[in-house]
Order: C-alpha cells, then sequence, then structure tokens
C-alpha cells in the first residue's frame, strides 16, 4: 500500500514481525532484503485504512515470508491482561517506535511483534516480495553493518532473541480475533 501521510512531520503507522526460528539449538531471526532500500528488515509494512496492526502483521508475514498464521506462535508477557470487556484486545507488542524512513521527509510509527516457527514456511513470499531471505543467530545479527541493516533492527532482534524468546510465553495467536 502506498503512504498515507506524505507531509514533512506526517506519520503512517506499520507494523512488523521479529520472527524466531525456534527448531535448533540457537533460536535464529529471520530478515530479508527490503526491495525499496536494499537493507536486512523484519517482515512488515504499512497498515491499510482497513486495517489495525494486527490484522496488518499477520497479512504482511504472508506476502513477505510465505508463513501462514496457523505457522506460527505468539511471544507474549506471562503477567498481561489476557480478556477485556467489550472491547478487541490485541496482542502485546515487542516495541512501538518512530522511525524516519530513508529517502522521506515522514515518519513511520511501527508496531513490532515477536514470533516463533518451528518449520520452514507453506508459501512462498508473493510476487513483488524480496525472495531474499536469511536466518539470523544473535552473534550474526550484531555483526550486520549499519550499511546492511539499521542499528535499531539488531537492537529489537537482540531483545527478542534474549528476551522474548526465554521469559515471554509461546501462546496459540488464534486467540486474537482479527478483524
Amino acid at each position: 500500500m502506498a503512504h498515507i501521510h506524505t507531509n514533512p512531520g506526517d506519520h503512517d503507522p506499520t507494523a512488523s514481525a521479529y520472527i524466531v526460528k525456534l527448531d535448533s539449538l540457537e533460536p535464529k531471526l529471520l530478515l530479508h532484503v527490503h526491495k525499496k532500500i536494499g537493507k536486512l528488515l523484519q517482515p512488515g509494512g504499512h497498515i491499510e485504512v482497513n486495517e489495525n496492526p494486527w490484522k496488518a502483521v499477520l497479512h504482511e508475514i504472508e506476502d513477505e515470508t510465505g508463513y501462514t498464521k496457523e505457522q506460527l506462535v505468539l511471544f507474549q508477557l506471562k503477567d498481561r491482561i489476557k480478556t477485556l470487556t467489550g472491547a478487541l484486545l490485541h496482542p502485546h507488542d515487542v516495541c512501538v517506535n518512530t522511525h524516519p524512513f530513508p529517502g522521506l521527509e515522514h515518519q513511520h510509527t511501527d508496531t513490532a511483534y515477536a514470533f516463533g516457527v518451528y518449520e520452514e514456511p507453506l508459501r512462498t513470499p508473493q510476487d513483488g516480495e524480496s525472495r531474499q531471505l536469511g536466518w539470523f543467530t544473535l552473534e550474526q545479527l550484531m555483526a550486520l553493518t549499519d550499511e546492511q541493516t539499521f542499528a535499531s533492527i539488531r537492537e529489537i532482534g537482540s531483545y527478542v532473541l534474549t528476551q522474548c524468546v526465554r521469559r515471554w510465553e509461546q501462546v496459540d495467536i488464534t486467540q486474537f480475533a482479527v478483524e
């Protein structure tokens, strides 16, 4: 989807996924080469006008990685609100951050979630999406240069690999409605 807010100082809402492969001794983070800026990023994209961040991140994961929601587990804080009367409860995010998007005068405000997978994706990325995906251990992630990725990707990725994977609870994502 195109940018909605394009004026200087505007903020485009985005949602992204830090996906960790959990089927080996050392967890690995999935990154892909972003098709427009040529750097390694987590899967994600713009929240469309008819979406909330949760719905957006699930469709971006499938579009950009081929993983279906049935293949994913979600990392959630153990101590969290688990039900909410009269409202749609969304999963807890890893962080919400605002950052400039290279080459644009406006900002992206990103809601980032943490997921785990135990298998290869059932599908391939959609046509037009990057096919350059790779798995990175914590050591490999931290060795990436600023030319390869952004410092914030390394920082959030490190948090996901060291904190979310070890201390957060793995939950079935179907307990959160996609509306």
